[in-house]
């Protein structure tokens, strides 16, 4: 069986997403089926006439509605039904990244949740209340060197992009999910060789890090990025995440306040991208649905409101995480 099972992977996994194929192993009274199709491997069989159970593992990183991921697995099953039939009422089906049936998730309003990419009690109401002139002065070394390499990093952006701002906003976003991510790990490894508490960072840096996520899945819906965009993407994302990461290993405090330059440049462009659309530069298109769940917006909101909450995330960003239960001790970074 785990021969069968590797093999199956692994045809999958070389072929990628245009590989698809059903196979039956019988023998000893045992039945397995295989299916792998595009980037998803189901697994299921009998023992002497009994099920033994099944998993599917598939592609689930998308901000696609689960609705259109459904509609994927129903025409799979439509070319499987001769084997169906076999295991007919004994077969569990999984649509989890691990195997695990998702509860059913609805809306306030009883609709179901469409979305895979985050769930009902991760979204929230912004907090518009900041200050878009507060500025951290250099003013010692390390905040001079953290000020100006953001500024350097910032001309061959300004170069490229222009006013493009969706564009610019999608890369910025690529970027600002990596800090996060990289300082709350770091951490987490840091807190489980001492045997100490995080004093709250390592919680708050990932909700950072997938805070920005969002910001990035909404900007994809809006600005749909061309081929050679997506490949600049990687690249930029491979270079920042492993300079960053040696950079946090040496110094945290100045893998911080670069992160901080950072979300100052963010805020900079969001106001720059609102005046554009302010002037009619830029159309002043409807919410996509991702946005207006995630933050809770009204239902004909615009690209000005979704803008205006992911500049006033990146200003709570930059003046950093209020801590209330458990402040992080001083000094701990």
């Amino acid at each position: 069986m785990n021969r069968f099972v590797v093999r199956s992977v692994m045809r999958g996994l070389i072929n990628g997403r245009s590989y698809c194929s059903n196979s039956i192993s019988i023998g000893n009274g045992q039945v397995y089926r295989s299916a792998v199709v595009g980037r998803s491997l189901e697994l299921s069989g009998q023992r002497n006439g009994v099920a033994f159970g099944g998993f599917e593992w598939r592609r689930m990183m998308s901000s696609s509605p689960a609705s259109v991921e459904k509609a994927t697995s129903e025409k799979e099953d439509k070319t499987e039904n001769s084997v169906k039939e076999d295991t007919k009422g004994n077969e569990v089906t999984a649509v989890s990244y691990w195997g695990i049936s998702r509860p059913k998730i609805t809306r306030e309003d009883g609709t179901d949740w469409p979305w895979n990419c985050f769930m009902p009690w991760e979204t929230y109401k912004a907090d518009l209340s900041i200050d878009l002139n507060k500025h951290h002065k250099p003013k010692n070394f390390t905040d001079k060197f953290a000020y100006r390499t953001v500024k350097l990093l910032r001309v061959p952006t300004d170069i490229f992009f222009q006013r493009r701002y969706g564009c610019r906003a999608m890369m910025l976003e690529t970027v600002a999910a990596v800090p996060g991510m990289v300082g709350g790990m770091l951490l987490h490894l840091k807190s489980l060789r001492k045997f100490q508490q995080s004093g709250g960072w390592i919680k708050a840096l990932l909700e950072e890090a997938e805070n920005e996520r969002m910001h990035l899945m909404t900007m994809v819906e809006l600005v749909k990025p061309k081929w050679y965009e997506r490949l600049l993407v990687l690249t930029v994302q491979g270079v920042f995440f492993n300079a960053f990461f040696v950079l946090y290993m040496l110094s945290p405090k100045l893998a911080h306040r670069i992160v901080g330059y950072l979300e100052e440049e963010a805020i900079h462009s969001y106001t720059e991208y609102l005046k554009d659309i302010d002037s009619g530069a830029i159309e002043n298109v409807p919410a996509p649905a991702i946005a207006i769940d995630y933050w809770r917006l009204p239902k004909d909101a615009t690209l000005k409101d979704v803008i205006t909450v992911i500049r006033a995330d990146e200003a709570h960003h930059r003046d950093g995480k209020e801590l209330r239960e458990a402040p992080a001790p001083l000094g701990y970074h």
